[in-house]
């Protein structure tokens, strides 16, 4: 019981201190890019956490590839355009996320013909997984 009224405290006060950090001048607060609920998550007892970033000169593409867990993907400057297999191409812009599913055979372009690509990666996987699978 006294767990448990601890826990509802700390929660309670947790509360308070987000809408009053929402209202004063001065405290960086963080901003919701992408809220997904996903499938395939590492299941192990330990995870690795990767972010990784990318650069993409005008005209670049990855490998055609599948991941073994989720990825997730912010665009810092240009736009990404994703072909994952049986969807449309996927177009991100600067400011924009996306969550690339599990064992979905893709590739990632940046179409133009003049502007950069950058994007952070963050990637949660079973210890020593690989990033990616090739597909040929």
């Amino acid at each position: 019981m006294y767990q448990s009224s601890r826990c509802s405290f700390a929660l309670a006060m947790w509360s308070m201190a987000a809408i009053s950090m929402a209202q004063d001048p001065g405290v960086a607060r963080p901003e919701l890019v992408l809220q997904e609920a996903i499938r395939g998550m590492p299941r192990s007892e330990t995870q690795e956490v990767r972010i990784m970033t990318a650069s993409f000169k005008p005209g670049d593409r990855t490998l055609f590839h599948s991941h073994r867990f989720p990825v997730a993907v912010y665009v810092l400057e240009g736009t990404f355009t994703l072909e994952l297999e049986g969807r449309s191409p996927t177009i991100l812009k600067s400011g924009q996320g996306f969550l690339e599913p599990p064992n979905v055979k893709m590739t990632g372009f940046n179409r133009s013909g003049t502007a950069s690509l950058r994007v952070v990666i963050f990637y949660v996987s079973e210890p020593d997984a690989p990033f990616l699978d090739p597909v040929h």
